[in-house]
């Protein structure tokens, strides 16, 4: 462990949308372990370190049940919902192990593979209709939010014609300014899935949650509370995250000219180009556990019910593992990069995400190949670092 002369704050807004914050170079320098200071002035152990990152991601002795005592809270609006009933991402095996293997079978490499057409025909048809309205356009609304929208909603059996509504709830849940808006949204978020799968006792539908819903009935699991937060974290994970990663990943694209046109000369670069930009981008920064017993680890001890944070933008930039990390450079081994988490917990969406992005891309960059940012890129807001980074607004021509 490399101990800091000042703790660094964690978490802290990126000055380049697709770059860590400055503000993390002593992490940087202090791989693998240090100390950092979250909003409320709790300290929390940082992970720095690609390979204890793996290593300590991989290990039962630390929890992802946010309502242990010393969990890492991050922001005010999570503080806010921490207590509310969790799932996947919120709760340890075996409750976790339950869980993911009801979801595995919509969200296999074979499952993603079948849903492309139907993937192409989505992000077709959004193209028809930014290119029909002519350039300029803003492609987050326009294209990047939409796509993971109607994919996640036909997956999961969502009506799509509520997506205003979900999104700004998930909008808030994410990034509302306080704990009470947090809760609301949260509260919002759980009528409006409750109601829905009462809904679908009565009219069954075809999507993952109808599913689910009918094994209720019949062996009596998952129950009500579950399953109305199941479904809470696959619809909002899987708009959210995918559309920060379309919008991030093309305005990442449009400043590297080079590797945009080597790109396009050659779209079989396409996958390899997706995995960088996962690595690079880390759009999801702060993985957060807690430890449950004692940890000997990095020359240190981690004590029981000390908070522990990984900082997936500074374990991606490992340049012993990732040679001139910051750069953009598909051509280089990405392989076992955490911006999807590792062990148990890894994004169970993976190959969804991938496939949306593969489609996405090659669609932006084969039927608009004049695409351009509208404005200077200076002027273009991106999100805070205290949530899923991406861009808030993103006005392209062509």
């Amino acid at each position: 462990m490399t101990e800091l002369s000042q703790p660094v704050a964690f978490p802290q807004d990126r000055t380049c949308p697709y770059h860590p914050p400055t503000g993390y170079d002593p992490l940087r320098a202090a791989r693998p372990l240090t100390r950092v200071t979250l909003y409320d002035g709790r300290p929390a152990w940082l992970v720095a370190g690609h390979g204890l990152a793996r290593d300590l991601l991989a290990d039962p002795r630390l929890s992802s049940n946010r309502t242990r005592t010393g969990f890492p809270i991050t922001t005010p609006r999570f503080a806010g919902v921490r207590d509310r009933k969790a799932a996947l991402l919120g709760v340890d095996d075996p409750e976790h192990h339950t869980q993911r293997r009801m979801m595995i079978p919509t969200f296999t490499l074979k499952r993603a593979t079948a849903l492309r057409p139907s993937i192409e025909r989505i992000v077709d048809d959004l193209l028809d209709r930014m290119i029909a309205q002519g350039p300029p356009a803003e492609l987050v609304s326009a294209f990047a939010l939409p796509v993971p929208s109607m994919v996640i909603c036909a997956l999961l059996g969502v009506p799509y014609a509520d997506h205003e509504f979900f999104e700004e709830q998930s909008r808030r849940l994410l990034r509302g300014p306080t704990a009470e808006a947090a809760q609301d949204a949260r509260d919002r978020l759980d009528e409006y899935l409750g109601g829905l799968i009462d809904r679908k006792r009565k009219e069954p539908g075809d999507g993952l949650i109808d599913e689910l819903v009918e094994q209720q009935a019949r062996e009596g699991t998952p129950d009500r509370d579950e399953l109305v937060a199941l479904a809470i974290i696959l619809l909002v994970a899987g708009h959210e995250t995918t559309a920060n990663m379309i919008s991030l990943g093309t305005f990442t694209l449009l400043q590297h000219p080079e590797r945009l046109a080597e790109l396009r000369a050659d779209p079989s670069l396409l996958p390899a180009a997706v995995e960088e930009l996962l690595r690079m981008l880390s759009i999801a920064d702060g993985l957060l556990r807690v430890a449950t017993e004692d940890i000997e680890v990095a020359g240190t001890t981690i004590r029981a019910g000390e908070g522990v944070v990984f900082s997936t933008s500074v374990i991606n930039r490992d340049e012993g593992v990732y040679p001139g990390p910051d750069s953009l450079d598909w051509h280089r081994s990405t392989r076992h990069h955490v911006a999807f988490g590792f062990g148990i917990h890894q994004c169970l969406g993976q190959n969804l995400a991938r496939t949306e992005l593969e489609i996405a891309l090659a669609a932006l960059l084969g039927r608009l190949p004049g695409l351009r940012l509208a404005v200077p890129a200076e002027e273009i807001p991106f999100k805070p670092g205290d949530t899923i980074q991406g861009m808030l607004e993103l006005p392209v021509t062509w």
